[in-house]
């Protein structure tokens, strides 16, 4: 569907008409017409399916449609936009802009990590839209900063995310302030039993639309493990980077001091790379994204929770470096890449300690990853297994299946028993430019 026949306002097809798009996403075309009509909507939405336009344009042409006057002179919150993380609040309060950049209302984005007072300005001067984590804004609420008794429309964004993150106890405390007659809409990436029971306690009769079967990969990204031994994860990395000319690489560890590790010793090997995470700086966390966007970095090493709004509609390759514990994990993670009708590629790095992992993604896929043993990087079958201890999951993994498989044609010891298994390559199909949309850990913002 195109987006001039979801009767959008002149103001809101120039604005996406200038960002490139002109067709809708599945979401987009189930979502929008919903919204436009007033009710309360249930969204099951994966990253990458569009899903920011599809809240933020309704959003905005409601609030077009019911401009009023306020005689005070004082703009009023009239719509409020929660995300679980400070990365993903700043690139949904980035999408509100450029889709209302024609239309008179001011936005301001509110978390962590930073000096209040900018914030406590913005909010004292008057603002229609707040695109917030729960955290920082209860923060403001409890000091009388913000007065959210006027909002029309409240925005869960990636609720799923939200619970894992611990930031329940804070929404509900949010929604009793907000008007009970508001329009709420509830975007999740999968209908977990505490997703379904947030909505009973959050929404009226909600209409409820799926686009995406629970916990399935982006169809777009071209998926394949590397089996390779822990101790050359690096050199491979490197080699494939250098050798295949790779730009705008994605890469995801475990643990904040693996990414600032990996960083540095990619940095060694000649390649430019940053680290971002939990314990960064929000501003140095902002530089190094820009930096990556802009591709004066080229690659970005990430934890599953720093990556979470990091919305690159060209972004061409995602490396698990380390499989997740949580194999939901490895859906959001590659879902980074294959935005707006583009292709992309995930790619993992995967030793004998995650094989277990390995298997659980698959599992949760429905589906083999294929697999490509890079000559010089053969496992060693002498290798044992040993417990993963970072992460949740404690030491998931430690037992590699035994059986199954072969040694790769013309490749001695290239690919070993159990489920590595030989040379195999993967597809992907190209789609139409589209709107993109915007991971699992402790509570910020």
């Amino acid at each position: 569907m195109l987006f001039n026949e979801l009767g959008l306002s002149a103001e809101l097809l120039r604005a996406i008409e200038q960002q490139g798009y002109s067709e809708t996403t599945p979401i987009q075309e189930q979502a929008i017409p919903l919204v436009l009509k007033g009710v309360d909507l249930l969204a099951g939405a994966q990253t990458g399916t569009g899903k920011t336009a599809g809240f933020t344009l309704p959003m905005l042409q409601r609030l077009q449609e019911c401009q009023e006057s306020n005689p005070s002179g004082k703009a009023r919150v009239r719509a409020l936009i929660l995300t679980p993380t400070r990365e993903l609040a700043a690139q949904v309060a980035e999408s509100v802009e450029q889709y209302g950049r024609y239309l008179p209302f001011r936005t301001t984005v509110i978390f962590g990590g930073v000096k209040p007072g900018k914030q406590i300005d913005r909010l004292r001067r008057g603002v229609e839209i707040i695109v917030a984590t729960p955290g920082r804004l209860l923060d403001h609420m409890n000091q009388g900063n913000v007065d959210l008794s006027t909002v029309e429309i409240l925005i869960l964004d990636e609720a799923d995310r939200m619970l894992d993150m611990g930031f329940i106890r804070d929404i509900r405390k949010i929604l009793k302030v907000l008007p009970k007659s508001r329009q709420t809409l509830l975007f999740s990436a999968t209908f977990s039993k505490e997703i379904k029971s947030l909505a009973n306690d959050f929404l009226r009769d909600p209409k409820e639309v799926q686009v995406t079967p629970q916990n399935t990969a982006v169809e777009r990204v071209s998926q394949l493990v590397y089996p390779v031994d822990k101790g050359r994860k690096r050199e491979l990395l490197s080699h494939r980077i250098g050798s295949e000319n790779w730009s705008q690489v994605l890469v995801f560890t475990r643990t904040k001091h693996g990414a600032n590790k990996l960083a540095e010793q990619l940095g060694k090997d000649g390649i430019n790379a940053e680290a971002i995470h939990g314990n960064k700086s929000q501003s140095a966390r902002t530089k190094a994204l820009k930096n990556f966007k802009a591709g004066q970095t080229r690659v970005l090493v990430a934890t599953d929770i720093a990556a979470r709004g990091i919305d690159i509609d060209r972004l061409p390759y995602v490396v698990n470096y380390e499989l997740p514990n949580v194999p939901e994990d490895y859906v959001h993670r590659i879902g980074r890449t294959a935005r707006a009708g583009e292709n992309g590629h995930a790619l993992s790095l995967v030793c004998v300690d995650e094989l277990k992992l390995l298997s659980d993604i698959e599992k949760l896929l429905g589906e083999k990853i294929p697999q490509e043993v890079i000559p010089g990087y053969e496992v060693d079958p002498s290798i044992r297994a040993e417990p993963i201890q970072n992460g949740r999951g404690g030491g998931r993994g430690n037992s590699p299946r035994r059986g199954g498989g072969g040694k790769s044609p013309g490749k001695p010891g290239g690919a070993r028993s159990g489920p590595y298994k030989g040379k195999s390559g993967g597809n992907s199909a190209s789609g139409s430019r589209r709107p993109g949309g915007s991971s699992r850990g402790r509570r910020t913002g």
